[in-house]
């Protein structure tokens, strides 16, 4: 620290001391810098769950295709080892899971034109997020049947992800266009990846099929209180991934006006991800939230339809014939019973083929219905139980006498049950 002879001759009669001085030099410094962050905010939550399969078991291709093991169903409620998100695997069967822990560390917009911020959001457990791997954190991963997914090592380590990282830039065109430039949550689907905004604890199939992230840029435009549309470009999340395969993304929400008596605020949004390689996947969503004329229900409808493209000359495009095609509907049920209380049910119906087919054994075709009540008793805490049924429709897609370890050795059945608590802190 280097002072002038002023501060060196006051210092000298005792009319000022070293110490004070070194603050004072640093203060416009220390200033800066909490100038700086002084709209930063950091938040997060603390995910934990435990849950029960009642010695059910999924079945799916082994690595490289040499038949079939059998591998417990039912990390996060979502069939093992099909679509981009793998949820499943031994680790969370009958266990106390740490699911996620994500630390959001935001620097939002204000309202100039020119504004600008970041946000970023780590993560950490079984249901990490890796940017634009945009899979399961798991370290020490085996390629599934096919190479197109990875597969959960029994008692495999969790790891630590990036889920996203993105800058946010205004340009005042119109009323402004926000562009997102980085690694994004997806831009379609009825669920995301923030698991305490989910209504249930387990995910949908809906969910499993759709890519968890994007890297890329995305622009979005509100149009009016009642439109606003989204559009970008990002790497591409399926197909061969050569240097230059890109994904389009885009979405519309559209968004009730404050006339339209009970349906005030109700939603409904659709959008795309388009991968135009050879085996890409081009997925097409449409969903919607309604409020009802009794103020505490709210029914959420969802409809995901993806297509794979088999070959060069076909596009993802549904009915293709060199086409793995499926879809997903869903609907959604909230009731608030309280401040507190509520129950949420989700019923969903998928037709899913080749490599959609998230169970080897069936047709690709079956139901699930999932109810949850949710309490929250302790501030801060979102705190939940709830039971899902899974069925196929043809086949014995669960259990097995065959099952590698995990005990279970009844009959294979076209039924999986579930039950499992879970504990979200937010803070």
């Amino acid at each position: 620290m280097k002072f002038n002879k002023w501060t060196l001759g006051l210092a000298a009669v005792g009319a000022v001391s070293l110490a004070s001085a070194v603050r004072a030099d640093e203060a416009p410094k220390m200033s800066q810098i909490q100038t700086a962050l002084s709209n930063t905010t950091i938040s997060g939550y603390v995910d934990v769950a435990a849950q029960y399969n009642m010695g059910n078991y999924a079945f799916v291709p082994t690595v490289n295709g040499n038949g079939s093991t059998q591998y417990p169903h039912g990390v996060s409620g979502v069939p093992f080892g099909t679509g981009y998100n793998t949820f499943s695997g031994p680790s969370k069967m009958d266990s106390f899971t740490l699911n996620d822990v994500d630390i959001a560390i935001d620097k939002p917009q204000d309202d100039t034109p020119w504004a600008s911020g970041y946000h970023i959001d780590l993560n950490w457990g079984a249901d990490a997020l890796n940017g634009p791997l945009g899979t399961a954190g798991y370290v020490g991963t085996t390629a599934a049947s096919g190479g197109a997914n990875a597969i959960p090592a029994v008692n495999a380590v969790q790891a630590f992800g990036v889920r996203q990282a993105y800058v946010v830039i205004r340009t005042p065109v119109g009323n402004g266009i926000d562009w997102k430039v980085g690694v994004m949550d997806d831009v379609i689907g009825y669920e995301g990846n923030t698991d305490g905004a989910n209504p249930n604890y387990t995910r949908s199939y809906g969910y499993m099929i759709e890519p968890p992230t994007i890297t890329g840029i995305v622009g979005t435009y509100k149009v009016c209180n009642l439109l606003t549309v989204s559009g970008g470009m990002a790497d591409a999340t399926s197909g061969n991934n050569a240097l230059s395969s890109k994904a389009y993304v885009g979405s519309v929400a559209l968004t009730a006006p404050d006339n339209w008596g009970f349906l005030k605020g109700s939603t409904l949004n659709g959008g795309v991800v388009m991968n135009l390689e050879k085996f890409g996947q081009c997925n097409y969503y449409i969903g919607s939230t309604m409020n009802t004329p009794w103020a505490k229900l709210k029914v959420g409808t969802a409809f995901d339809l993806a297509s794979v493209a088999n070959q060069n000359t076909t596009v993802g495009v549904p009915g293709g014939a060199n086409n793995d095609s499926g879809w997903v509907s869903a609907v959604y049920v909230n009731f608030q019973a309280t401040d507190k209380l509520s129950f949420n049910a989700r019923g969903e119906y998928f037709d899913l083929t080749g490599a959609l087919n998230p169970y080897g054994a069936s047709n690709g075709r079956g139901e699930e219905v999932t109810g949850t009540v949710q309490y929250n008793l302790w501030a801060n805490v979102i705190s939940r139980v709830e039971f899902r049924w899974d069925h196929v429709d043809q086949g014995n897609a669960f259990a097995g006498a065959t099952d590698f370890g995990f005990g279970g050795s009844g009959p294979s059945t076209a039924n999986s049950f579930m039950v499992a608590a879970n504990l979200i802190y937010q803070f």
